[in-house]
């Protein structure tokens, strides 16, 4: 159970952060280590499902709090950002260290990894120059075991003068130690000779932790003959090599979306006959109210609803697992090397490849992971730009013109559509290239990217944190989107003027500038009307031509593609459909996390206008040439 108002009775100021207690004498523990050493692990192990999380006070960056307990001792722990240094270079690092240095915890756990002891000692060096309060946690005991590598640990204790415990988090392993050890140094602060009351982080202090690390490894670690990192480096030739890494890394695309589109089909339409089943129910339960009372509520806010959860759940419940399998096994940071180079040549930060890739689930989860970006004007070229990667609401439109059009099949549908993401890809590097050079000129910025060791991946942490935390977040957000545009579509459907519906009145004056670009009045309205939600844009279309009243689908893709062409489609339409889907202007719920994120309308603006301008001139361009040569 997380921590709320009504469970937690008390509250104090540490650090800047309001920290809520359950009795007065519970300790405030900060957690603190190099991003990658399993400290999330072990922050989840301690308090299990009892944590919330929060943006620091004036800040973008992601706090959680959670709450334990050492026999009858409750224990507040705060997870820190993870971060290389207490130099302040960044935000987390300017997070961390102002939390330590303003007395903001009753002690420290600083977390490392086992299998490489001597860069994370840096960190804990400095740490014990502010405070002796500290507890040292050497995490992953159980790969540095698999590599052969021993730690004297009793030695370390000696050599530092605080505890130090040895863990392997994820069996649980050294947990209950750890807590122990907490109240201990809380209590009881021990005695270090590195503690100096405070620090400066000069460039010389940090070379001489560094100089020191080195020393202290040297005496309590006994590292096998030979590199235990061999393996991980045969493997990085590959996926990180010249030759193979963009290759390798669209295979993992295309095996991705075929996994999540052979694998939605069957849950997704045994979920769409459930909702739809209900709405006969549902509208018998109306019968007693005008008719255009369960139309609203049933066959507009309910339909789109449905139609949303139906179309949305079942991908996302498998893409997102496996994007989570691949951050898991120690992957995507690879992604993120592969493209620094790409994103620095275009002035923008390399960490734009990891917000990308949070982009293909949810574009609004895209815009919120620019937090890792710690240059302001690199973090909103990433925010703009981040609606070139489709997310999971343009799936349906994109897979399902690709297979009636051009492929058959969901192996040839994956084809297509990861080639479509590739030409995402591009055009994020060419308009990042754009703006670095016009309104957000600038000098890229460096950052620290590590690498860490493949691991096996946490089947179950994988699916609590892909449903949990992913699925559900996002799906979350379009609900609250789809019902009111239920409505709204409803009304366009269902309200006469002049003997024409909304809808018909508007497509019919669209359509003249539409065919421009490739597409007609009724496409464009549909993604007019689509802006709450991306999921609704086919199933408007296909109202549209049928003129029905509500959101409806067709049987089967055949069927569909005859009406398609019976309005007028030619491979150009969908050529243009698919350009435009994948390019035009974000939804309504991205819109508002850019907003809240830059703190500005104006960039709020600039995010729907950007891709706007640049879908119409791609599909501008491609629909009169094409012209051209028929």
């Amino acid at each position: 159970m997380g921590l709320t108002s009504q469970s937690v009775g008390r509250a104090a100021r540490k650090g800047g952060l309001v920290i809520k207690k359950e009795k007065e004498d519970d300790l405030v523990v900060a957690l603190a280590g190099n991003p990658n050493v399993g400290k999330s692990t072990l922050f989840n192990a301690l308090t299990g499902m009892r944590q919330h999380t929060g943006n620091w006070p004036g800040k973008t960056v992601t706090n959680a709090v959670g709450y334990a307990k050492a026999d009858e001792r409750g224990i507040v722990l705060v997870d820190l950002p993870g971060c290389y240094s207490l130099s302040a270079r960044s935000a987390e690092e300017e997070v961390a260290r102002d939390f330590i240095l303003d007395g903001g915890a009753d002690a420290v756990v600083v977390v490392c990894d086992g299998t490489c002891l001597e860069r994370n000692l840096i960190l804990v060096l400095q740490i014990l120059r502010i405070t002796s309060r500290v507890v040292l946690c050497v995490n992953l005991l159980d790969e540095a075991a698999k590599k052969h590598i021993a730690i004297d640990l009793d030695k370390l204790e000696k050599t530092l003068g605080v505890p130090v415990i040895g863990t392997a988090a994820r069996s649980g392993e050294g947990l209950s130690e750890v807590l122990a050890a907490v109240v201990r140094v809380a209590e009881d602060p021990p005695q270090s000779v590195y503690t100096v009351g405070e620090a400066t982080f000069s460039e010389e202090e940090t070379l001489q932790s560094v100089r020191i690390a080195e020393e202290i490894s040297r005496t309590v670690l006994c590292l096998p003959p030979g590199d235990t990192s061999m393996r991980d480096r045969k493997i990085d030739k590959i996926l990180t090599g010249k030759v193979w890494a963009f290759p390798t890394m669209f295979l993992f695309l295309l095996g991705i979306f075929w996994l999540t589109i052979e694998g939605a089909n069957y849950p997704s339409g045994w979920l769409s006959d459930l909702l739809f089943s209900l709405e006969v129910p549902l509208l018998r339960l109306f019968s007693w109210a005008p008719w255009w009372v369960g139309g609203i509520l049933v066959q507009g806010a309910y339909r789109v609803t449905a139609w949303v959860v139906s179309v949305m759940l079942p991908p996302m419940a498998i893409f997102f697992p496996l994007f989570t399998l691949l951050e898991d096994l120690g992957y995507l940071p690879r992604v993120a090397f592969n493209l620094d180079k790409c994103f620095q040549k275009c002035r923008a930060c390399g960490k734009q490849a990891l917000t990308m890739c949070m982009g293909f689930g949810c574009n609004a989860a895209g815009v919120v992971g620019c937090r890792i970006i710690d240059s302001p004007r690199e973090r909103l070229i990433a925010m703009l730009t981040n609606t070139f990667v489709p997310c999971n609401g343009r799936f349906p439109t994109l897979i399902a013109v690709i297979t009636m059009f051009f492929a058959g099949g969901a192996f040839a549908g994956a084809v297509g559509l990861a080639a479509l993401i590739v030409l995402g890809v591009l055009v994020t590097l060419g308009v990042s290239w754009v703006l670095s050079h016009t309104i957000l000129k600038g000098i890229p910025s460096s950052f620290t990217l590590e690498l860490p060791p493949y691991r096996r991946p946490q089947i179950g942490s994988v699916i609590v944190r892909s449903v949990l935390d992913r699925t559900v977040f996002v799906l979350g957000r379009a609900l609250v989107a789809a019902a009111p545009a239920g409505v709204l579509i409803w009304i366009f459907a269902n309200v006469t003027v002049g003997g024409e519906t909304i809808l018909a009145i508007c497509t019919n004056f669209l359509h003249p500038f539409a065919v421009h670009f490739g597409l007609d009045g009724v496409i464009l309205m549909a993604f007019i009307l689509g802006l709450p939600a991306n999921e609704i844009v086919f199933p408007i279309i296909i109202m549209a031509y049928v003129s029905g009243g509500t959101l409806t689908e067709m049987g089967d893709l055949v069927s569909l593609r005859t009406l398609l062409v019976a309005n007028g489609w030619t491979w150009i339409t969908a050529v243009c459909t698919l350009l435009f889907s994948l390019l035009h202007w974000p939804c309504a719920t991205t819109l508002m996390t850019v907003r809240k994120e830059s703190g500005s309308v104006k960039w709020a603006v600039a995010s729907f206008l950007i891709p706007t301008l640049v879908g119409l001139t791609v599909c501008f361009a491609v629909a009169n040439i094409a012209k051209l040569f028929i």
